[in-house]
Formats: C-alpha cells, sequence, structure tokens
C-alpha cells in the first residue's frame, strides 16, 4: 500500500471516528435526556391523578358525609331503629339524595349489610352488602368495583355512618372512574393518559378508556398491562404502532389498587400490600416522534459532516501526500538509479526540513560514492595491474630459465668442445623453438583476455546453449564413463537478450571446470529455472570441495586451483556473465560438491546495451 493511501486512510478513519464518537454521545444524550422528559412527564401526571384522585375523594367524602348528616337519612336511620316502618319504603330515597349531591353512587345499607336503597341500581334492594360495614372505619376515599344494570364499573367511593340509636345506618357514595375524570387532568402537549379498568380477569379492550371513551386498536397494550397485573408494579415499555419507529410510544404502567372487601371483618385503616387488589392501571404515554426525528437528525447531520470530513480529509490527504511523498518519491527514484549503478542521480532540495535535509544528505552520499569509487577503482586497477604483471612475471620466468640455460650450454659447446657443438646446436635450437612456443602461447592467452569482446544481443534460449556445450563434451565424456551427466532443465523456458557465442564460452569453462574436479569420477548436473524475471543456470559437481577462502578468489584472473591451470577461464565466464547484467556465485560442501549458480536478467538494462 502506497504511503499516499496510508495518509487517506489515515485522515479518513481519524474524521469518521470523530465524527462516530461525537454522533454516539450525542445520539447518547439525547436519548437519556428524551427517556428522563419522559419519566418526568410520566411522574407529573401520575402525581397529578394522585392529587386529583385525593381531591376528589376529599370531595366524595364530604358529600357523603353530607347526605349521612341530612335530615332524610337521619329519619330513615331513627326509623330504622324504632322499627316502625317497612324498609321498602326508603327505595326510592337514595336516588333522590346522590341527585342533590351530584353522586354517580349511592347506597343506603343497615348493620346487617343489607341494602335499603341504591341510587344507581334500584334492583338491589334487600341484597346485601357485606363489604360496606368494613369500609365504614376509614375516613377517605377508595377505589371499589361497582356492579351495574349494563355492567361492571370503577368508582371513587366513601362510606360514612348515620347513628341514630344502637343499629348504625351506612351511607356509601362515590363518583365514576372513567374518561370523565381523565378529562379533568392538565396532559402535556405529546403525552396521553389511559385508563384501564381492570373488572375481568382477561384483557377486556372495551376497559381500556381514553378521553373520549373506549379507545381503539390498543390490543399491543395488552402485554404491559399484563405485566402489571402480575406484579403489581409499574412497568414500562414501547408501543409500536407501525413499522415506522416514529410511530411508537413510551408507556409508563402504573397500578391502581384497592382494599379486597369481601369480609365484614376486615377492617380498612390497617390494610396490608397482601389485602390490595389490582383494580385499575393509568397508562402515560408519550410519543417518541421528537426523540425519532432528532435522532434522524443528528444521523443526518453526522452523514453530511462525516461525508465532508472525508472530502476535506482527502483533498488534506492529497495536498500533504503530494508535500511529503514528492520528495520522497524522487529520493527512492534516485536511489532505484544508485543501485543500478548511475551515481549521478540527484535529488532537487525544495525545502529546509527534515525531507529536505534527507535530500542535501542523499546528494553528498551520492558524491561520496562517486569519490569512493574512483579511489576504489584506481585501487582496484593498481591492485589488477600489479596482480596481472606478478602473474605474467611469473609465466615468462619459467620458459625464461630454459631459454637462459641452453644459451649458456651452446657458448660452453662452441668454447670447450667445438667438434660436439653441431650436436649441441641442434638439441638447443629445439629448446628454444618449444621455450619460445609457450611464451607466444601465454602472451596470446593474455592478449585474448585483454581483448574479450562486447555482447552481441540477440534472442537466445538457454537450454539450446547448454545442449550445444553437452554436445562439444559428448566424446570426452564418454572416454569418461565414470563421469555422469544429468540436466534438469526447464521446460517452455522464455529467450533471452544474450550473445550465444559468449554464453557457449562461459558454459564451456564451467563444464571443463567440473570435470577437471572430478578425476576419479562422478556426477555432473545442470539445471536452468525461471526465477522471477531472471533465467538461472546452475553447474554441479561432485568433486572435491573448495575452502571458503578458495571460493572468494577463484574469479580473481590468473588464481587457480589446478596444477596446470591458467587461472583465466573463470575471469572469463565472470567477465561474460557481468556483460550480460548478470552475477555469478559459487558454493562448495563436502557432501554436496561444488556448484556454481549464474543468474541472468531476460531483458538488458538500458545501461547494458551497446
Amino acid at each position: 500500500m502506497t504511503f499516499r493511501k496510508k495518509l487517506l486512510l489515515l485522515f479518513a478513519a481519524t474524521v469518521l471516528l470523530c465524527v462516530a464518537v461525537i454522533s454516539a454521545s450525542v445520539y447518547s444524550t439525547i436519548r437519556r435526556s428524551f427517556e428522563r422528559a419522559d419519566q418526568d412527564r410520566a411522574n407529573a401526571v401520575a402525581a397529578q391523578f394522585r392529587s386529583e384522585f385525593q381531591r376528589r375523594g376529599q370531595e366524595v367524602a364530604r358529600k357523603v358525609e353530607s347526605v349521612a348528616a341530612g335530615e332524610t337519612v337521619q329519619r330513615i336511620a331513627l326509623d330504622m331503629n324504632r322499627g316502625a316502618a317497612d324498609s321498602g319504603d326508603h327505595v326510592s330515597e337514595a336516588r333522590a339524595l346522590a341527585g342533590q349531591q351530584q353522586l354517580d353512587f349511592l347506597e343506603l345499607v343497615d348493620s346487617r349489610g343489607t341494602i335499603l336503597s341504591s341510587a344507581q341500581w334500584q334492583a338491589k334492594f334487600g341484597y346485601p352488602e357485606a363489604a360496606v360495614p368494613a369500609a365504614a372505619g376509614t375516613a377517605g376515599a377508595f377505589l371499589k368495583r361497582e356492579e351495574l344494570p349494563e355492567g361492571a364499573t370503577l368508582g371513587l367511593f366513601a362510606v360514612r355512618v348515620a347513628r341514630v340509636g344502637e343499629q348504625p345506618l351506612y351511607v356509601i357514595g362515590g363518583e365514576r372512574l372513567d374518561q370523565g375524570f381523565l378529562s379533568t387532568l392538565d396532559i402535556p402537549t405529546g403525552t396521553r393518559v389511559l385508563l384501564y379498568q381492570n373488572l375481568d380477569a382477561k384483557w377486556n379492550p372495551k376497559s381500556l378508556l381514553d378521553l373520549n371513551g373506549p379507545a381503539a386498536g390498543v390490543d399491543k397494550i395488552a402485554p404491559l398491562v399484563a405485566m402489571v397485573r402480575d406484579t403489581l408494579q409499574e412497568s414500562q415499555g414501547v408501543i409500536r404502532w407501525t413499522s415506522d419507529s416514529a410511530d411508537a410510544e413510551v408507556f409508563h404502567a402504573i397500578p391502581l389498587t384497592g382494599p379486597v372487601l369481601n369480609s365484614v371483618n376486615q377492617n380498612l385503616t390497617n390494610q396490608s400490600a397482601a389485602n390490595q387488589q389490582l383494580l385499575g392501571v393509568l397508562l402515560v404515554g408519550s410519543s417518541r416522534r421528537p426523540l425519532i426525528e432528532l435522532q434522524r437528525q443528528v444521523v443526518s447531520t453526522a452523514m453530511l459532516v462525516g461525508g465532508v470530513g472525508i472530502l476535506v480529509a482527502v483533498l488534506t490527504s492529497l495536498w500533504f501526500a503530494a508535500r511529503v511523498t514528492r520528495p520522497v518519491v524522487s529520493l527512492a527514484e534516485a536511489a532505484r538509479r544508485v543501485a543500478a549503478g548511475d551515481l549521478s542521480a540527484k535529488v532537487e532540495v525544495e525545502s529546509s526540513d527534515e525531507l529536505g535535509e534527507l535530500a542535501a544528505s542523499f546528494n553528498r552520499m551520492t558524491e561520496d560514492l562517486v569519490q569512493q569509487k574512483d579511489r576504489t577503482l584506481q585501487a582496484e586497477r593498481v591492485a589488477a595491474w600489479r596482480e596481472l604483471a606478478r602473474r605474467l612475471a611469473h609465466e615468462l620466468k619459467n620458459p625464461l630459465f630454459p631459454l637462459q640455460v641452453t644459451v649458456e650450454n651452446l657458448m660452453r659447446a662452441k668454447q670447450k668442445s667445438p667438434e660436439m657443438f653441431e650436436e649441441v646446436f641442434h638439441e638447443g635450437t629445439a629448446t628454444l623453438l618449444a621455450e619460445i612456443d609457450n611464451l607466444k602461447t601465454i602472451i596470446g592467452r593474455f592478449s585474448e583476455f585483454s581483448k574479450m569482446p562486447q555482447p552481441q544481443r540477440q534472442p537466445t534460449q538457454v537450454n539450446e546453449v547448454v545442449r550445444s556445450v553437452l554436445r562439444v563434451f559428448h566424446a570426452q565424456l564418454q572416454e569418461k564413463n565414470q563421469i555422469s551427466v544429468h540436466t534438469e532443465l526447464a521446460e517452455a523456458l522464455p529467450e533471452i537478450s544474450a550473445d550465444p557465442d559468449l554464453l557457449h564460452r562461459a558454459m564451456q569453462n564451467l563444464v571443463l571446470n567440473a570435470i577437471d574436479a572430478m578425476p576419479q569420477g562422478g556426477a555432473l548436473t545442470i539445471r536452468t529455472a525461471t526465477v522471477g524475471g531472471r533465467i538461472e543456470i546452475s553447474v554441479s559437481d561432485t568433486g572435491s570441495c573448495l575452502t571458503p577462502e578458495e571460493c572468494g578468489r577463484l574469479f580473481t584472473p590468473y588464481y587457480t586451483t589446478k596444477q596446470h591451470g591458467t587461472g583465466l577461464g573463470l575471469a572469463i565466464v565472470q567477465s561474460v556473465v557481468s556483460d550480460h547484467g548478470g552475477k555469478i556465485s559459487v558454493e562448495s560442501t563436502k557432501e554436496k560438491g561444488t556448484t556454481f549458480r549464474i543468474e541472468l536478467p531476460r531483458e538488458p538494462q538500458p545501461w547494458q546495451t551497446t
């Protein structure tokens, strides 16, 4: 991955991470704020409901107390204690009294718990009302289920006692707890209140009331109501009316309990939680539309900011990358040129910062390399000429000594034995001619090495060069049948741009060197292969191994490990390989023998073309 792409990804990731963190924080903060607001609204409505409940209860208690203290109830209580009148004479009294006090419910019950008069249902005359005496001890109001001709309903009741004599007369009165009660509440905007009258053992949609009466399409609230009915504790849930999450509402369900009035022995002043029953559920719903719309707006804004941020990050990264990577790319290109041998490569210094200092240091380095190369070349030339002079002196010294001895013998024979001079002359001249030929051979080899031609490149198939070399040595290898030849030539080996004659000469020297290394026999193996964009040739023998020092000096001109070698064969091979832009190496171990490995490029480099 390039440096520009890394910068782009870094800037883009930074922007996205910042936008994501900020958006998530805002999103979470908004959510918590709305949840607190919903809870506050629910608590406010619940507190308002309780306040209204208490106020209406006090009002109901006041009205019932007024009825109980009224002349009509006092008269009925007096008649009941005297036993002067039939109780059926008072059947219609409760309705009239309820109308006077604007009560929805009013019943007169004797000391035995028998209904004497009922305003809401006159047919209840004579029926028992056992729970009423049990509730007579409470001063406040309470919730109670009330049976009516059209069905059960929920009411807010209070009980008062009219005592005229020994037998008390109970007055129980109340008002409906329905949509009329809900309409008295001050409901905040975006909030609605529902009341579920828990009058049936199972869920009854008709018992769920809103401000206008029975609410419609509210079966989805049933699980929340069921949870409150099971636990008798406040619950909360999100009701999704449609697939659009903005249409959802958060409902807080608040249980409304009342005493269990099923025994005349119960005392309402000491009611425990175990003796409470669920009579209703107050549901405060808050619309999630403001939250969802705000969240959507936050997401849209985040996406917009993120998009703009990414665009800015791209432009910034492009500018920064151009500022940073342009000198780096120039420096890398110059480094490649230097690695390829072009020490004249320079980098323009465009700034005075660290990159400028790096470019200046690179330029100083190339200048030092040029100077060092010049010094090294001079030292190598001097060393090479010294070595060449030493080797040449050594080679010329060997035939010069026989020449000197022969001439001295001729001179002595001429002086001391003139009669034998003719015989000595013929023998001496033969020796002189032989040694002169030897001198010519040495000078010819030196001249040949110094006049190595430049490669005449053409498309060349390396496998064919290997086969032609083996054909040259075919007869010699057959005579030395103790040497086995193995070839592992890569199939479909691509052609390279090379001089086939020079390659043939180099391969010939390597094969001859391998044969000479195995006087007692062995195995000769030649392999070709494609390695990346290069062609590899290896020549292996199983002869005696070389020391690391010998491996390091093998390619030095006139250095040889053979008794009668000239030391020019491997130097010629290295020269040919170098002229083709390749490299040669040698490996030698006791177990495997010696391997010469040549690597040649498939295409010539620009500075290698002629």
